[in-house]
């Protein structure tokens, strides 16, 4: 399938961002997708990774906490706590629950006839992971079918919870290309020097003369998911379970990068387009992936712990408070949460720019977070989440992000979010869920990143004083008597 520029000499693209949904793909997000698809009439949609909710019961029996690891050995504290609620129980038990279960009918039938030692034998792990890729496709088909139904093409690229599910992004990215209109091309059955590994791949925009020569690129980049080896992570594992804070990091050395592969790709990948193209020059590129690298942060201004709506920065930024520069940044941007980027930087957006041509670089991740800032020659910008199952801003405020490129100039592409609020209504289906996603803190920073929002804290603060005038009136009542 070959992309190229509209007659009008238009080309837009949609980027839809964590939608990390389980296998019942929750109707509001569905909804959102096809409202942004009928609103925009994009020529493609990327989802920029976590599309899958690794984390979700559905999949406690194959569950990976980081790659290596044996299918459900290690589960979150939040998934066992979630499971318990919705009644889902572990397919594959630990040999020491096998062995209670043996014990009580042992004790019960004074011995345990063959009929119930294979009932209670656990499936096999093949078996298991048969199942799970059932639901992984389950999902696919459900958020893919508005795309598909349109006709429009899409791209994928993988985030930090995709292959948590126990189905690997390489298995996955063989199950997109079973959809029609997906653009991942299949490196293993036909090498491409446009494309090196699963979600990190080129897609050149054809002019619209039909020359055959490229006027921009699509680039896709696989952020990686998780810093560490499963070696390194399984002898911290320990500290992970007394302090499970974080829930993906405390047993790790922070979020992952792309691969050393990846970044030379990134230059690369700009010589093999020149030479098509005939004349030397770099090829203008936007790139979107998962994890933001660090210069993200270069976006944003430090200021006093006190700022109304600052937030605390993660790990190698801990301990500083960040609102956005508004001179860097475009009109409609919003700051919601800290950029949760690698504690390591491998000079992904350096090799951009000695490549040159980029001039965009998005991501999703940080799922209450939709700014565009221009620092170091090229816009870095977010979509926020576009799902309604995992944490994020108000109902209001999700939605996936639109960019319409022009032929004659395609880094002076214009964007906006079509959120939730100005495609369906002020409110989805569930705001109980939605207004504890969006107020939920798992930690002090959290609550100081939750009191520095000054509804919140007006909130509080009226809360008290009802509290107090409260007190006092019946103090005052007892004293009378």
């Amino acid at each position: 399938m070959t992309l190229r520029f509209n007659e009008d000499g238009t080309f837009r693209v949609l980027q839809m961002a964590d939608i990390q949904d389980k296998p019942e793909v929750n109707q509001d997000t569905i909804r959102l997708i096809e409202a942004a698809i009928r609103e925009s009439k994009p020529d493609l949609v990327v989802l920029t990774g976590d599309q899958i909710r690794g984390y979700d019961p559905a999949y406690i029996s194959t569950f990976l906490r980081r790659r290596g690891e044996q299918p459900g050995a290690r589960v979150r504290l939040i998934t066992e706590i979630e499971a318990k609620l919705y009644g889902v129980k572990r397919q594959y038990p630990k040999a020491d629950e096998l062995a209670d279960r043996l014990a009580d009918r042992l004790e019960e039938h004074g011995h345990t006839p063959p009929a119930l030692l294979t009932e209670t034998e656990p499936p096999s792990i093949d078996a298991l992971m048969d199942e799970t890729a059932g639901k992984v496709r389950q999902t696919l088909e459900a958020f893919l079918r508005p795309i598909v139904d349109a006709g429009v093409p899409f791209a994928v690229t993988y985030g930090n919870h995709d292959f948590q599910c126990g189905i690997l992004v390489d298995a996955q990215d063989d199950m997109y290309r079973e959809f029609p209109g997906c653009m991942n091309p299949d490196t293993r059955a036909t090498p491409d020097t446009l494309a090196v590994e699963p979600g990190t791949f080129a897609l050149p925009i054809e002019a619209s003369d039909g020359s055959g020569r490229a006027a921009m690129a699509v680039m896709m980049v696989n952020s990686g998911d998780y810093a560490g080896t499963p070696e390194e992570n399984d002898a911290e594992y320990p500290a992970y379970a007394a302090n499970s804070r974080g829930l993906d990091l405390a047993d790790a050395d922070g979020y992952g990068t792309p691969s050393p592969e990846a970044i030379a790709w990134l230059g690369g990948v700009q010589q093999e387009l020149a030479a098509r193209n005939g004349d030397g020059r770099p090829v203008p590129a936007i790139a979107f992936q998962h994890i933001p690298p660090q210069e993200f942060y270069d976006c944003l201004t430090e200021v006093p712990a006190w700022t109304p709506n600052a937030v605390e920065g993660a790990r190698t930024h801990a301990g500083r408070c960040y609102v956005l520069n508004e001179s860097l940044c475009r009109a409609g941007s919003y700051l919601g949460e800290a950029i949760a980027c690698p504690d390591d930087n491998v000079g992904q957006v350096e090799t951009m720019c000695d490549a040159g041509g980029y001039f965009a670089l998005f991501c999703g991740h940080d799922h209450k977070n939709a700014f565009v800032g221009h620092v170091h020659g090229m816009d870095l910008g977010y979509a926020p989440t576009c799902g309604f199952e995992s944490y994020g801003p108000k109902s209001r405020l999700r939605g996936v992000r639109l960019f319409e490129f022009h032929e004659s100039d395609p880094s002076a592409y214009e964007t906006r979010m079509l959120t939730w609020g100005d495609l369906i209504g002020r409110y989805s289906r569930n705001e109980v869920r939605v207004f504890f996603e969006d107020h939920c803190v798992t930690d002090a920073i959290g609550i100081r990143n939750e009191l520095r929002r000054p509804m919140v804290l007006a909130t509080l603060a009226g809360l008290a004083t009802a509290t107090i005038a409260g007190i006092t009136a019946l103090i005052r009542r007892m004293a009378r008597r």
